[in-house]
């Protein structure tokens, strides 16, 4: 885990001790600190305690935990901060007026690791934000450092908290997905290279309006020390207006901004397809160059990226014919993108509603040579979608999968794109990629 002396003999609290905050708690403790943590599931808190208890033998001291009433029976006085899982709603939990009352910051476990930084072997950080596309890009880019021989990290939001994974040895890259939430409690990171990729309305129930959700993600480049990269996508304005203020704060020669419509041959890059993934890979690439890649690793790291587990992810090709994965994509706006991204479709859809039309990926139809319904909204989807195909209401994945075999031709694609939740057939959106995967290997 990555430890700092300088949370020595300081007292936290922390709230929220699930994956983040469990990580949090680790670290702080093991760097000497006094902490108190708190979650509302009462579950995940006794079992971190017993979890440190067993372990007690690494650490100095042993956390306590107020598991009830927290917010009027935890006196704050002598501590540091205020440590909040990106989960919180500040504007909506009691913390936030408790940390106030008692002068104290919040923070989250980035601004941790931007703390404990300055005692880390020599080292260099990406931080990747955007309402869409964060995740990919972030894989990305850790994959071509990996290509290119760098010691490399994933964390932040893509689910791997930063604190609890090993130190980089000296010159190594720690890659960040990092949300708004997560840049609202950090405060001093200064990320060597800094990637916006868009800005679409997106969580506006924690900001009070559009505006304030774009100022979140404009926070992480004024962290940044000039001279330090900044990669902006511009193909929406307030994406560009963040880019004019960089430009603006004496920062021109730092920017590198990715206008949208760049024509790229992205026929060599097999998880990398759409007009949405090429503004990833653009992105990426700026980074990549910024780090000083060499050019030919960045293109091997593009040629060779597997793709995300269960988002636009190739698992097969049978007879000539790809099967993708892309179970992520729970509502038909993230389904556009991955119809946009191939020119003959057999299209598995349906499961759990989330809006009873397709509005969304209606521009794509063309693409789509049959289209084979599931689960709960199966009917629906079928009834929407005859005028403009041919369509099989298939009722079940396995049967989906099989009957999209039986149709496509060489050339074409199987695209598990659900449009919907899991919930009615499946545990989960990985749950039904993984059942997807293994009606595939299935086929004869």
């Amino acid at each position: 885990m990555i430890t700092s002396p300088s949370w020595r003999g300081r007292r936290y609290a922390v709230l929220g001790l699930a994956r983040s905050g469990a990580a949090t708690v680790r670290a702080l403790v093991a760097s000497g600190a006094k902490v108190v943590g708190w979650d509302s599931n009462q579950d995940t808190a006794r079992g971190l305690v017993g979890q440190l208890k067993s372990d007690r033998e690494q650490y100095e001291a042993e956390p306590g935990f107020i598991l009830k009433n927290w917010e009027l029976a935890l006196d704050l006085t002598g501590f540091e901060a205020v440590v909040v899982s990106p989960g919180v709603p500040l504007n909506r939990h009691p913390v936030a007026e408790k940390a106030a009352r008692y002068g104290l910051p919040l923070i989250g476990d980035i601004e941790l690791f931007a703390e404990a930084r300055p005692s880390l072997p020599p080292h260099r950080v990406v931080g990747i934000t955007g309402t869409n596309g964060k995740s990919t890009t972030t894989a990305l880019i850790h994959h071509i450092c990996e290509t290119a021989g760098l010691p490399a990290r994933l964390g932040g939001n893509i689910g791997l908290p930063i604190l609890g994974q090993d130190p980089l040895p000296e010159g190594g890259v720690y890659v960040l997905e990092l949300s708004s939430y997560q840049i609202d409690l950090t405060h001093s990171l200064d990320c060597d290279v800094a990637v916006l990729l868009n800005i679409t309305p997106d969580h506006l129930d924690r900001y009070d309006g559009f505006e304030a959700y774009a100022a979140a993600k404009a926070r992480l480049f004024a962290m940044q020390s000039p001279g330090h990269a900044a990669v902006i996508g511009i193909g929406d304005e307030p994406s560009a207006a963040i880019a004019r203020q960089v430009s603006r704060a004496g920062r021109a020669e730092d920017l590198t901004k990715i206008a949208p419509g760049v024509c790229m041959d992205q026929s060599r890059w097999p998880a990398l397809q759409g007009p949405h993934n090429a503004q990833n890979a653009l992105a990426a690439i700026a980074a990549c160059d910024a780090l000083g890649i060499p050019n030919a690793a960045i293109d091997k790291g593009l040629e060779t990226f597997p793709g995300l587990p269960h988002r636009m992810e190739r698992i097969a090709v049978r007879h000539g014919v790809a099967y993708v994965n892309d179970s992520k994509a729970t509502n038909p706006t993230s389904t556009a993108p991955a119809l946009a991204a191939f020119e003959r479709i057999h299209w598995i859809l349906g499961g759990q509603a989330k809006t009873d039309d397709l509005d969304a990926c209606a521009p794509y139809f063309g693409h789509v040579a049959r289209a084979y319904t599931i689960g709960e909204a199966g009917p629906m989807f079928a009834r929407l979608l005859a005028p403009h195909m041919p369509v099989e209401e298939s009722g079940t994945l396995a049967a989906a999968v099989a009957q999209a075999a039986a149709w496509a031709g060489e050339g074409e694609t199987v695209l598990l794109s659900p449009a919907c939740a899991s919930f009615d057939q499946f545990k989960d959106y990985e749950d039904r990629g993984r059942a997807f995967r293994a009606a595939v290997e299935a086929l004869a």
